[in-house]
């Protein structure tokens, strides 16, 4: 579980093949943190389980993490290549302050931003896959690249969510660097979810 409050940007330091999909190492530059295998850490917005140190054995610089096939289809993570940056968040403890919202970091779908005003407010438009549309609501939260952040307008008919970003989030996330075309992960609200799921299934019963 993690808060969609993200601790530091790394860097994508290799990606390589392995039997069981890809051997992905980061940098996470300046980010004092020292995991132990077995921990996870959210990876824009998706959760992966650290498997050692980076390249060279788990003396190298940075995390390394195994991610399978599954993962590499449903996620950004599979257009990844070296040089990519990502955001980071280590696993929410439960004695922990909740700054954002319940983020499992299990990633619901991939989305497309079609568009970005800079300016005095720096808006960011995208568009969910169309099943994700439904657990979209103003004002409710959404992580995108694991990042909490608010609903700030929609459309349900033409498919398309609205967020506004604040220059700390443009500073420290990824977020700041989006362009129309860009792909992002995306994940739904559980609280969001869990209603839809119930209405859709049990309510008429």
């Amino acid at each position: 579980m993690f808060t969609g409050l993200i601790e530091t940007m790394g860097t994508v330091r290799s990606i390589d093949p392995t039997p069981a999909g890809v051997r992905l190492a980061i940098d996470p530059g300046t980010w004092d943190y020292h995991p132990r295998p077995g921990d996870s850490i959210a990876v824009s917005g998706c959760c992966l389980t650290v498997a050692g140190g980076g390249p060279g054995g788990s003396g190298a610089p940075g995390f390394a993490f195994d991610v399978i096939p599954e993962t590499l289809r449903k996620t950004i993570l599979g257009g990844l290549t070296p040089g990519s940056r990502v955001n980071l968040e280590h696993s929410l403890r439960a004695d922990s302050l909740l700054g954002g919202h319940f983020v499992q970091g299990h990633v619901d779908g991939v989305g497309e931003v079609t568009g970005v005003e800079k300016g005095e407010e720096w808006r960011v438009r995208v568009r969910p896959p169309a099943d994700l549309m439904r657990f979209m609501a103003p004002k409710g939260s959404v992580s995108l690249d694991g990042v909490s952040l608010t609903i700030a307008d929609l459309s349900v008919e033409e498919g398309w969510i609205e967020v506004a970003l604040i220059p700390t989030t443009l500073e420290i996330t990824t977020l700041g660097e989006l362009e129309p075309g860009d792909r992002l992960n995306i994940e739904a609200d559980i609280l969001a979810k869990t209603v839809v799921h119930h209405l859709e299934h049990y309510a008429a019963r």
